[in-house]
């Protein structure tokens, strides 16, 4: 009599166990994308990313970081594919085998943004390295991210523009904060420095302060982004398929659309330019 009702104690726990997973979902379908921080911080993410899941059932998982850094992550396995925006570095992942191809997705540009007191006297200009040369002769603050990213590796090489080295005349003035857009940005607001932005982190960005976009329009403030899938020869647990549905959407003429779609008070933050040559 006891086994007996055991028995059936048992046969009702699993009647109600054995539905409840039945219900469930077998596995959801995501995909892992290292990116650069302004594809996050600008607001685009959040845009794209349920279009792209609207269109074909796979989720996003973003992994924000500085364009090295997320480079890293797809050398370490970490990411099926990566969105950044450093080419020469894109370049050169794809060439150590870690990623299959290297595809043009969209561009914008950077600005060089300062307090409205302009304590460096650049304030209108269009030169870039004029800029710079005025900002570090004049001792004025500036507020480097000093993270290895996209942004980083540009200001650097605006630096080099200028002929001015860097690592030999910073000091006090010149601040390193190992920190992406959105902090360096709110750094300088607080404290009325200078700092390298892309406009589409600057256009979204809402604790301006007295700070303004100071110099632009300087062809070497071009800003060009690219989609890398992780190499799954490297690291086969990488979803091949699904990361290179993401790749071909953003590419395709519907992706490039959305992209080109997504403005703040009318103005777009980028532009794309997937067919471009060369790009």
């Amino acid at each position: 009599m006891i086994n007996r009702r055991m028995g059936l104690g048992l046969a009702l726990a699993l009647a109600l166990v054995v539905p409840a997973f039945a219900q469930a979902p077998a596995s959801d379908r995501f995909i892992t994308v290292s990116s650069t921080t302004s594809t996050t911080d600008s607001g685009l993410f959040t845009h794209l990313l349920p279009l792209f899941k609207a269109k074909t059932g796979i989720d996003v998982r973003v992994v924000s970081q500085g364009t090295g850094q997320a480079l890293d992550t797809g050398r370490r396995g970490d990411a099926d594919v990566v969105f950044v925006h450093a080419r020469a570095q894109e370049l050169k992942f794809v060439e150590e085998g870690f990623g299959v191809e290297r595809k043009p997705v969209m561009y914008n540009d950077f600005v060089l943004i300062g307090p409205k007191t302009d304590p460096a006297g650049i304030k209108g200009g269009k030169d870039i390295v004029s800029a710079l040369k005025a900002v570090q002769a004049r001792g004025a603050l500036f507020i480097s991210r000093g993270d290895k990213s996209g942004t980083h590796s540009a200001e650097l090489n605006l630096w080099k523009a200028a002929e001015i080295n860097i690592d030999a005349v910073k000091g006090p003035w010149y601040r390193e904060i190992g920190q992406g857009m959105g902090a360096a940005l709110n750094m300088a607001s607080a404290q009325n420095g200078y700092v390298l932005s892309d406009r589409a982190t600057w256009l979204h960005f809402r604790n301006r302060g007295d700070l303004e976009v100071v110099v632009e329009g300087d062809r070497r403030l071009f800003n060009q982004y690219g989609v890398i899938l992780v190499n799954p020869a490297k690291h086969p647990h990488v979803k091949k398929a699904d990361g290179q549905v993401f790749i071909d959407w953003l590419v395709s003429p519907e992706g490039q659309k959305a992209i080109s779609d997504y403005k703040i008070n009318g103005a777009s933050l980028f532009f794309p330019n997937a067919t471009q040559p060369g790009a």
